[in-house]
């Protein structure tokens, strides 16, 4: 398989090519005096040089495979259990069992989708011609061709990783930007409708973006714009199908008219944790092998969430009295959302101030915007997931900059031009994740007589209507 398109900094890539070198040049050295010491002709130190260069060209290396099946790992860990426990402890006790179950299956449905279909269709495919700029094809239908020797390269030459690596890291970023919807339309859709829903707008909406941005014949990719970790694919994609969801839907019985409060937010402060942890593997591990750019996309997941908390807390110390601890967590989130994008082209303090400003974005979309224009987005997916990924997305044009500190593109950097790009890139996800979104919800709504459950399964909860148990006894 060529090499994958996903971006990276150049720079990693010219260090890591001087350190091939210098492994290279010693080889080299010790063949050419072996012939001198022998005196040999001059053909078995040719022989020996091809032999030296072939040692440094097409390695896997089992620490970079260890460090993907981790990052795999943690990946699936913040969505069962961290977002499920996340959303769980924001809706009413009626409805938890609702929410876990929704994110726990629509998991499990679309990993089922990426091996079918979701993974040829996002990253396999001509290099030019035909729709290669929107979608890949079905060459890999259900990993045809794919076997444990399989291998891809990672963004420094010389070294690859199995593609099933690939195939199953890419698998956990599918699922969890899927269920992220979940949070928009949380305590009023029908199961079946949702389950249906996510399988449209997987096919018609995620993998198309992540093609485009991620694949090497993608449409934004070729214009260069810049997600190493997924600020369209995966923040501004579902953030706006949140929204476009809770408007088609409507509001919930009661909203802003009485008091809908979240009912344990101890689950959503734990959950909060583990997404946090879960986004060391997002976004470290979208550096594809372990070097010194991957610890700099770890630090830079914790330090932008970390101003993004603290920005959030101040914000409300000022404007409300008070710092609340899901304010805290949210803000974190933010900043998590924010960092996906830049976080192995940013430096420590582009990530600083890159988390806290768009926590403020945040906060303000949440407290202000939402009420202003009052759409019933539950859980605030499109006022952290969107807004965030839009911040994100656009400021990873700043954040990036070499000037600055940044690791993007080394020559003819221009944060204007670059952020242009970037602004063509939101744009054209946001339209995009909008129009399938609508057309999917009519479509689901065609199928299923309608989207919502009646209002008495609604006023009962969607535990006990939906799925026959309650989660708590008492």
């Amino acid at each position: 398989m060529t090499a994958l398109a996903k971006f990276t900094s150049p720079v990693g890539r010219r260090l890591s090519s001087l350190a091939l070198a210098g492994l290279a040049l010693p080889l080299l050295g010790l063949a050419a005096r072996a012939q001198d010491a022998l005196g040999t002709a001059a053909e078995p130190a040719n022989a020996a040089a091809e032999a030296a260069a072939e040692i440094v060209t097409a390695t896997v290396d089992k620490g970079d495979v260890a460090w993907m099946l981790v990052s795999t790992m943690v990946v699936i860990l913040m969505t069962i259990p961290g977002l499920a426990l996340f959303y769980g402890g924001l809706v009413r006790s009626k409805n938890i069992l609702s929410v876990l179950t929704q994110v726990f299956a629509g998991f499990a449905m679309i990993a089922l989708l990426w091996v079918a279909y979701g993974y040829s269709l996002a990253f396999a495919g001509p290099t030019e011609g035909g729709l290669s700029a929107f979608i890949g094809d079905f060459s890999r239908l259900f990993l045809a061709g794919i076997t444990p020797d399989s291998v891809v390269d990672t963004f420094t030459e010389g070294v690859q990783i199995p593609e099933l690596v690939f195939v199953v890291f890419q698998l956990t970023f599918a699922c969890i930007t899927a269920t992220l919807i979940v949070g928009g339309i949380a305590e009023r859709m029908k199961f079946g409708a949702l389950m249906a829903f996510l399988a449209i707008w997987f096919t018609f909406s995620y993998l198309p973006i992540a093609h485009m941005v991620w694949s090497g014949p993608g449409l934004l990719f070729g214009l260069g714009a810049l997600d190493f970790a997924g600020g369209t694919v995966v923040h501004i994609n579902s953030g706006i199908a949140a929204l476009v969801a809770a408007i088609v839907l409507g509001p919930r019985a009661g909203f802003m008219k009485e008091p809908i409060a979240p009912h344990n937010l101890t689950f959503t402060f734990v959950g909060a944790c583990l997404l946090w942890v879960g986004w060391f593997g997002f976004n470290a591990g979208s550096n594809l092998e372990a070097n010194g750019l991957t610890a700099q996309a770890f630090l830079n997941t914790i330090t932008a969430p970390a101003a993004g908390a603290l920005a959030w807390a101040l914000a409300e110390r000022v404007t409300r009295g008070h710092a609340s601890a899901l304010g805290a967590v949210s803000g974190a989130v933010a900043g998590l959302v924010a960092i996906t994008p830049a976080a192995g082209l940013s430096g420590t303090a582009g990530a600083m101030a890159l988390g806290a400003v768009a926590s403020l974005a945040c906060v303000w979309a949440v407290v202000t915007l939402k009420p202003m224009l009052r759409y019933d987005d539950s859980l605030d997916v499109f006022g952290i997931h969107g807004v965030g990924g839009i911040v994100g997305a656009l400021g990873t044009a700043i954040v990036a900059a070499p000037a600055l500190g940044g690791y993007g593109p080394a020559e003819g950097y221009a944060i204007g031009g670059q952020f242009v790009i970037q602004a063509i890139g939101v744009g054209i996800a946001i339209v995009w994740s909008g129009v399938v979104t609508y057309v999917a919800l009519l479509i689901v709504k065609a199928i299923f007589g309608g989207l919502r459950v009646p209002e008495s399964a609604e006023s009962d909860g969607l535990d006990l209507a939906t799925h026959g148990e309650r989660a708590y006894n008492a």
